[in-house]
């Protein structure tokens, strides 16, 4: 195979079908790039991008070229191509989830816990939707303030009303008030992070990248998809291992380990979220598509007016 030829950005696997975004998606949230060095990155930045300019090095293989590929979609944003933060990227939503999540679901009995704990997951999370955002929708710091104290707010508010209203309830509806929290605040913290995106639009292409113009409801559409994928990422962790800790938690031998309880939950939480991840984000396709029939009224009518009917669809990166 000529490797000058090699289309790098070409997806390995099928990303119309589930399956083939689950391996793609298993691949770039793979946990182990979250601690490559930064220069290992670069290097593989630059193999990429001297693949693209048809420039490959002497000596490189197939399985090299691949490899960098998964480093750089791991590491760096699809839509700028600037290095990602650690704690936002992808591949680290193993590692950081696990430890949040697992301390979330042991210490949920007291109202200052469950306070800290929830600031300490919101703050997690408002870092990772804006590392994931479309980044052609700029956001200021003002906006992303109030993103991140009204997210925050709506967690607190939830987890605190539900710990409090829930203390003569059975002891496994108060093991699920976190979730309901996560739940919650996912549902203010993506939009609000994105709200340019809501109010001027998403940038949308034709299926040859050719920019069109930009859309309000393609970026409701690709939001709401982000939204369902996240809770979707915690839900069975947070929701089954309750379950499982509240039926261990009555033998002998785990009520004499109870200062394990926390760290046992942590890596349970962690089984959970190497399978969750990639799956949740491979529900939609990152390439979010859209009917232009669906477009605003002033969208559609210039889309046809300049291609007719041979523009069906646009394309939309819906970010994660």
């Amino acid at each position: 195979m000529a490797l000058s030829s090699f289309d790098i950005d070409a997806p390995r696997w099928d990303q119309s079908t589930f399956m083939g975004r689950l391996k793609h998606f298993f691949n770039i949230t793979d946990c182990r790039t979250a601690v490559l060095s930064d220069s290992r990155l670069d290097e593989a930045k630059a193999l990429v991008e001297s693949c693209r300019a048809g420039s490959v090095p002497p000596g490189t293989s197939v399985e090299q070229l691949h490899y960098a590929k998964k480093l750089y979609d791991s590491a760096f944003h699809p839509d700028t191509g600037d290095r990602m933060n650690l704690i936002g990227r992808m591949s680290f939503q193993v590692p950081g989830g696990m430890a949040i999540t697992g301390f979330m679901l042991q210490f949920y009995r007291t109202v200052p816990a469950v306070v800290f704990w929830q600031w300490v997951n919101q703050s997690f999370n408002a870092l990772v939707n804006y590392t994931n955002r479309n980044a052609a929708s700029p956001i200021s710091p003002k906006q992303i303030g109030v993103a991140y104290v009204t997210a925050t707010s709506t967690a607190l508010a939830t987890a605190v009303g539900l710990n409090l209203y829930t203390k003569k309830a059975p002891p496994l509806v108060a093991r699920w008030v976190p979730f309901a929290a996560v739940a919650a605040a996912n549902c203010v913290n993506i939009p609000m992070m994105r709200q340019q995106e809501i109010l001027n639009g998403i940038a949308v292409t034709d299926e040859n990248g050719n920019k069109l113009g930009h859309s309000k409801k393609a970026a409701a559409k690709g939001i709401a998809q982000v939204v369902i994928s996240r809770i979707t990422m915690a839900a069975p962790g947070m929701i089954i291992l309750p379950i499982i800790m509240q039926r261990l938690e009555k033998y002998k031998f785990m009520q004499r380990i109870t200062f394990l309880h926390g760290p046992i939950q942590v890596m349970l939480v962690g089984v959970f979220l190497i399978f969750m991840v990639p799956a949740a984000c491979s529900l939609f396709p990152q390439r979010c598509s859209m009917a232009v029939s669906k477009l605003e009224p002033e969208l559609r009518d210039s889309i046809v007016s300049q291609y007719g009917d041979k523009v069906q669809l646009v394309y939309f990166n819906k970010g994660l």
